[in-house]
C-alpha cells in the first residue's frame, strides 16, 4: 500500500517559501499591477482627503493647494494670479488649474472639479514613474527597473503629498523627462525641458552645470571619436576652447532660448509682478513655518524684524546690512551646482542629480515635506549600486535616522504651531541641527559610493 506523501517537516516550510518569491515575481513581471496598485493607492487617499476635509478640524488638503485654485480663480476673471496673495509661481500652474474654478451648482460635481487638479498631480506620479522605469530599464531587466521604480510609485509620502494638493509630481515629470532625453543624447528636446523646467520651478537649474560637464566631446561624438587622442590643451584659452563643443553650445542656446520666451511672454502678460512673485522673491524669503532647516529660527526672527519695520513701527539702527536670508544661498549654490557635479557627473550623472537635489535641499533655508520629493524621485537610479543596499544594515540605519529626525521635528513643530508653545530653543533649533546632521551623513555616504567607482 502506497504511504500518502508527507506534509509535515520541512515540506511546507519550502513552499511556502518559493510561493512568496513567485508572487513577487509575478507582480513585477508585467506593468499593470504595479501601475494599478500605485492609481489605487492614490485614489484611496483622495477619498480619505476628502472625507477628512469634511469631518476633521485639521485639514487633509494643504494649503498651497487653496493658494493654487485662488489663483486659478482670479485667472477665469480674467485677472492676474498674483491678486492671490503668497502666489509665487509660474502662471501656467493656474493655468492648468483652470478647472478647479469652475462652479456647476451640483455639489458632487463642484467637489470634483475643485479635485481635478489633485488627481492631475497624482497622474503626474504615475507618468513621473514610468519615465523613472524607462531609465532604470537601460541598466536592469524589465522586472528589476520596475521593483526600484515601485519605490517611488508605492511610496505613502509621496501619494500623500500629491493627493494633499502639493504640484511636485509635475516637477518629479519634468526632472525624470530631462534626465531621460540626456541619457538618450537627445540635446535640443534635453534644451527645452531644461528651459521649462527651471522657468517652471527655480531649482532645477542646478542639474545645467551636471549635464554640461557629462557631455564632454568623447560621451557626444560616438565610439568613433573617442578612439582619437586629445590634442595637448598649451594654455587655459585653448582649453576653454576645447570644453566649448557643439553639443553643449546647442543645449545651452535651446535652454536659455526657451526660459527666456516664457518668461518675456509672462512677463508682457502679467508685468513687473510676475518677475517678483515667481523669481526675486525668493532671494529675501523668510519662510519660517513648517520648516525643516537649521535656518529655521534665524528666519523667525528676521520675519519678527521685517514687521518692526513697517510704517510707524519703532526702528533701530543696529541691524545689520547683510542679512542671513539674502546669503544663505551661497554654501548651497557651492555645493550643489560646482562642487558635486565636478566630482560626480562624468562618473554616475543620476547619482550626481541625486546628490545635487540632496545637497539643495538639505541646505535651502526653506525646507518642508514637499521638497523631500524633489530627491525622492532620483533615489531609484542610485540605490541598485548604493552601499545602502550592499550593507543592508547601513541601509536600514539611514532609513530610520532620516524618519526619527523628522519625527522629532515634527513633534517639536507641533507644539509651536499647533499648540502655540515657545519650543524655539532648544527643542526646534536642535531638532532642525540633527536632521541636517542625518542629511549631511546620507549625503556624504552617496558622494562616497560615486566617488569609489572611479
Amino acid at each position: 500500500m502506497a504511504k500518502p506523501p508527507k506534509t509535515g517537516g520541512r515540506t511546507a516550510p519550502t513552499q511556502a517559501a518559493s510561493t512568496t518569491p513567485s508572487l513577487l515575481a509575478s507582480f513585477f513581471s508585467c506593468p499593470l499591477p504595479l501601475y494599478l496598485s500605485a492609481a489605487f493607492l492614490r485614489v484611496v487617499f483622495l477619498l480619505y482627503g476628502l472625507w477628512q476635509d469634511a469631518n476633521s478640524p485639521v485639514k487633509y488638503t494643504d494649503i498651497d493647494y487653496l493658494v493654487f485654485t485662488d489663483a486659478s480663480r482670479f485667472v477665469s476673471r480674467g485677472q492676474s494670479p498674483y491678486e492671490r496673495e503668497t502666489y509665487r509661481y509660474t502662471p501656467i500652474l493656474a493655468w492648468l488649474l483652470l478647472p478647479t474654478a469652475h462652479v456647476t451648482g451640483n455639489p458632487l460635481l463642484d467637489v470634483a472639479l475643485f479635485s481635478s487638479g489633485k488627481v492631475l498631480f497624482a497622474a503626474a506620479d504615475l507618468l513621473a514613474g514610468w519615465l523613472l522605469e524607462r531609465v532604470l530599464a537601460k541598466s536592469m531587466d524589465a522586472a528589476a527597473a520596475r521593483k526600484f521604480a515601485a519605490i517611488w510609485l508605492l511610496n505613502p509620502m509621496v501619494a500623500t503629498i500629491s493627493t494633499r494638493g502639493s504640484s511636485e509630481g509635475l516637477l518629479g515629470v519634468l526632472v525624470m523627462a530631462l534626465l531621460s532625453t540626456v541619457v538618450a543624447k537627445r540635446v535640443t528636446l534635453a534644451g527645452v525641458l531644461l528651459g521649462f523646467s527651471v522657468h517652471f520651478k527655480i531649482y532645477p537649474f542646478i542639474y545645467a552645470p551636471a549635464i554640461v560637464w557629462w557631455m564632454d566631446r568623447e560621451r557626444m561624438s560616438g565610439p568613433k571619436a573617442s578612439t582619437k587622442k586629445p590634442q595637448a590643451a598649451t594654455s587655459l584659452v585653448s582649453q576653454a576652447l576645447a570644453f566649448v563643443t557643439p553639443t553643449r553650445l546647442q543645449l545651452a542656446i535651446t535652454s536659455l532660448a526657451t526660459f527666456l520666451s516664457l518668461n518675456l511672454a509672462m512677463f508682457a502678460v502679467y508685468g513687473p509682478p510676475f518677475l517678483h512673485q515667481t523669481y526675486l522673491h525668493h532671494i529675501t524669503r523668510i519662510d519660517h513655518r513648517h520648516n525643516f532647516s537649521p535656518y529655521n529660527t534665524q528666519l523667525y526672527l528676521a520675519s519678527a524684524s521685517a514687521s518692526s519695520a513697517l510704517p510707524g513701527a519703532a526702528t533701530t539702527t543696529d541691524t545689520p546690512s547683510i542679512r542671513i536670508e539674502s546669503i544663505a544661498f551661497l554654501p548651497q549654490l557651492l555645493l550643489s551646482c560646482v562642487l558635486i557635479p565636478l566630482a560626480m557627473a562624468k562618473k554616475d550623472l543620476p547619482a550626481a542629480m541625486l546628490a545635487q537635489t540632496f545637497a539643495f535641499v538639505a541646505f535651502n533655508k526653506v525646507c518642508t515635506s514637499q521638497y523631500l520629493l524633489w530627491y525622492m524621485v532620483l533615489l531609484p537610479l542610485y540605490l541598485p549600486r548604493s552601499s545602502f543596499l550592499q550593507n543592508p544594515r547601513l541601509g536600514i540605519t539611514a532609513l530610520v535616522l532620516w524618519v526619527a529626525a523628522q519625527g522629532l521635528w515634527l513633534q517639536q513643530g507641533y507644539g509651536l504651531e499647533f499648540l502655540g508653545r515657545s519650543v524655539f530653543v532648544p527643542g526646534l533649533w536642535a531638532a532642525s541641527l540633527g536632521f541636517f546632521g542625518v542629511n549631511c551623513w546620507i549625503l556624504g555616504v552617496i558622494i562616497s559610493d560615486v566617488g569609489r567607482r572611479g
